[in-house]
């Protein structure tokens, strides 16, 4: 009995050895798909990366359950990055499911190493219309949703069937009138049946950004294609170029229905499928020194929704004593597989000019989640920072003030009684040549004060009537980059504003329509299109009814001939 007890934990510690062993060295195999959500009857490729050799071969049968392999591949890659090798083993099936709904991509085993579950989604879906039956070559387009909101992000799917080869192809581009759209990812190609047929599908996506309500259409599309002619006999294979035959074919129109932004709804309109907001420091301290910068970056990440829609995120609110430098915003956008995602980065130089403490409002940015149909917000709450003074400051000051004493005392101590004797005169002269020179101060300061008081009006309506000039001179060359350096510069000047956005809420209807048509354009890459006369004559028109910006043209008529 005793030896039999001894045996026991030698077991425990053999089998818990082995466990972590193998945990500890066990293979990471991941899954993905090249497509999810499928159709059914759509061939779908799914492929299984190693980050190393695994212990043995795969074992697919599990996948035969729900999938038909139609046929599979293996790929090895090396990579060498700063002198460290790595290598990555991958398996490529075609597969296509054999019902539909959610279908589970079990584990697949080499040998003690196993791949990570995934799942696909595949939908009973079939090619409508008539007019498609039996054609060896068609176009089919959809949307994801018909009833979007205003400046809301929607799906565009172009898929071209094709059961002929084909030498050359031009398709048209989806057309919108008030809207901008994105091309999304790369084209993919695989193959489906459709009324018991196979065809090779093409597929493309698009993001469509509607940016009025109302009934609007999306024009067709039109493929332009040489379809080879099959089974043609040729006297000489090498030199003879293949015959082809020029084909036609159109899409459907789309028609939405946009939606206006919600009664419920006011100020900023942000649609979108995902916001994040969130900020960045040196450190997480944010322990500040007196005088010197402290950099605080925000940034905005939106899915779904375009960057010229994104709100600015610093707001003039400091407290008093922390002085606050925004840099010009970063913005990037980027058109992935299934959304657009767009972001907004700023960065804030904070300088504190008194030492304590200060604390920075919350910053609060309202969005539309589209896919729960509901206002959310998105917050960087409330922030407190410290700011110290320079060590040795204090220091520096005091030996300054102590050694004045000592000074005086050891003078009037060494004479005293030349002290008493010739005091009142010596403070009589002083009292008038400080007085003299106190008066010969206030006359020099009084007259550059007129003198700056004079000459500011006139800084102002030149620079005024500079900017002025500048704008009509990009309208008239329809530039828009020079025209929005101009429109900026005036809204600097005039609102205190460093966005296109923010002045166009500061003027009228005609000019804020303009500066947004501006904006539009600039963050839309189509400059070469923009005309403005349009925006020269709502700038013309506004600046007639503002009093205020009428008058540098009429206090100074001879300084800027046009």
């Amino acid at each position: 009995m005793p030896s039999f007890k001894n045996k026991i934990p030698l077991f425990v510690v053999f089998f818990i050895l082995n466990f972590f062993t193998a945990t500890l060295f066990a293979i990471e195999i991941s899954v993905s798909t090249d497509r999810n959500p499928v159709n059914l009857n759509e061939s779908v490729q799914i492929t299984f990366t190693a980050s190393d050799e695994p212990d043995a071969e795969p074992d697919f049968s599990p996948l035969e359950k729900d999938f038909t392999i139609l046929n599979q591949s293996q790929q090895q890659s090396t990579q060498i990055i700063n002198w460290k090798k790595s290598t990555s083993f991958q398996w490529v099936l075609n597969v296509m499911a054999k019902r539909a709904g959610n279908l589970v991509i079990p584990a697949i085993n080499f040998g003690k190493d196993s791949s990570q579950f995934s799942s696909l989604i595949v939908n009973k879906v079939q090619v409508t219309g008539d007019s498609a039956s039996n054609e060896a070559l068609f176009l089919q387009v959809t949307v994801d949703n018909a009833r979007p909101y205003i400046q809301e992000q929607v799906i565009y799917t172009l898929k071209l069937y094709r059961k002929v080869n084909i030498a050359q192809a031009s398709l048209s581009e989806p057309a919108l009138e008030n809207a901008v759209i994105e091309k999304l990812g790369e084209d993919k190609n695989y193959n489906t049946q459709y009324q018991g047929e196979n065809y090779v599908v093409t597929e493309r996506k698009y993001a469509v950004f509607p940016q009025q309500s109302g009934t609007i259409n999306i024009a067709p599309l039109e493929l332009t294609a040489n379809v080879i002619i099959a089974n043609q006999r040729r006297s000489n294979g090498f030199f003879n170029r293949q015959s082809t035959r020029t084909k036609r074919v159109v899409s459907e129109a789309i028609i939405l229905e946009v939606q206006p932004k919600p009664a419920s709804v006011n100020g900023l309109w942000l649609p979108a499928q995902q916001v994040f907001l969130q900020e960045k420091w040196p450190d997480d301290t944010v322990q500040m020194t007196v005088g010197e910068p402290y950099t605080r970056t925000i940034t905005l990440y939106a899915k779904g929704a375009t960057v010229s829609n994104l709100p600015e995120l610093y707001s003039d609110n400091m407290p008093s004593h922390l002085k606050a430098y925004p840099d010009q915003p970063v913005l990037k956008e980027e058109a992935q597989a299934t959304s657009i995602v767009a972001l907004r980065e700023e960065k804030i130089a904070l300088i504190p000019s008194q030492a304590g403490s200060y604390t920075l409002p919350a910053i609060e940015i309202p969005w539309w989640n589209t896919q729960m149909q509901q206002m959310e917000v998105a917050r960087i709450p409330e922030r407190s920072i410290t700011a110290s003074a320079v060590a040795g400051t204090a220091d520096r000051q005091i030996p300054a003030t102590m050694t004045a004493t000592p000074l005086a005392t050891t003078q009037t101590e060494s004479a005293p009684t030349a002290s008493q004797e010739y005091n009142p005169l010596w403070f009589w002269l002083t009292l008038f040549f400080a007085s003299a020179w106190g008066v010969t101060l206030i006359y020099f300061l009084s007259k550059k004060t007129r003198t700056a008081d004079s000459q500011q009006p006139l800084d102002t309506r030149e620079k005024a009537l500079a900017t002025h000039k500048t704008l009509k001179q990009a309208c008239l060359n329809n530039d828009p980059i020079m025209a929005k350096d101009a429109l900026l510069q005036w809204g600097r000047e005039k609102f205190k504003q460093s966005s296109l956005n923010k002045i166009a809420q500061q003027c009228g209807i005609d000019l804020q329509n303009e500066i947004l048509s501006l904006n539009a354009v600039l963050y839309d890459n189509t400059t070469e299109a923009w005309q403005g006369s349009a925006l020269w004559s709502a700038f013309q028109g506004n600046k007639s009814t503002n009093a205020e910006e009428s008058e540098p043209q009429e206090a100074l008529p001879a300084l800027f001939k046009i």
